[in-house]
């Protein structure tokens, strides 16, 4: 897993890289000189969403996301197991939601031919952030729920006050 936790932290760095390099060029090309680059937020909402999908699946890999485990932590052993079935299974069931309909949703696009309005690339190319952000996460949420079901203590790829 050590392949793919820097593949999304790579993925996360190049994306907030051109996020960043796009938006201060649409900047200073409108301040000085009065052009707008209009195809700069088509390409920044994609890599918003890539950005949004891959640091999801991060959130899930590094225990991150807020949780409620008062009932968790009162509980014994089989009511833990119980939890963590039924949480990793919901988490499954709508990544797969999310893969299931991103890829009918490049389907239809690559059917009907539809390009970007600005940059007029096909449609498809920007909505496969969304079937691989979901792959990633369910990825995760297996990798995890494992980890989970044998009861151990969690084991968070970036240590506290590590940097990427």
């Amino acid at each position: 897993m050590r392949i793919l936790d820097k593949i999304e932290e790579i993925i996360l760095v190049l994306a907030l890289l051109a996020m960043t390099i796009i938006a201060f060029a649409n900047i200073i090309s409108r301040n000085f000189g009065q052009v707008s680059l209009s195809f700069t937020e088509e390409l920044t909402i994609n890599l918003f969403v890539l950005l949004t999908f891959v640091g999801t699946a991060m959130g899930v890999r590094n225990y991150s996301h807020l949780g409620f485990t008062l009932l968790y932590d009162l509980g014994g052993k089989g009511v833990k197991r119980s939890m963590i079935a039924i949480s990793t299974i919901a988490a499954l069931v709508l990544f797969g939601v999310l893969f299931w309909y991103g890829i009918q949703t490049i389907l239809f696009q690559v059917e009907m031919g539809q390009k970007t309005p600005a940059l007029g690339w096909p449609t498809w190319v920007m909505t496969l952030s969304l079937p691989i952000g979901a792959i990633l996460c369910i990825v995760r949420t297996i990798q995890v729920g494992w980890q989970e079901w044998q009861l151990k203590e969690p084991t968070p790829t970036i240590k506290e006050g590590e940097v990427l």
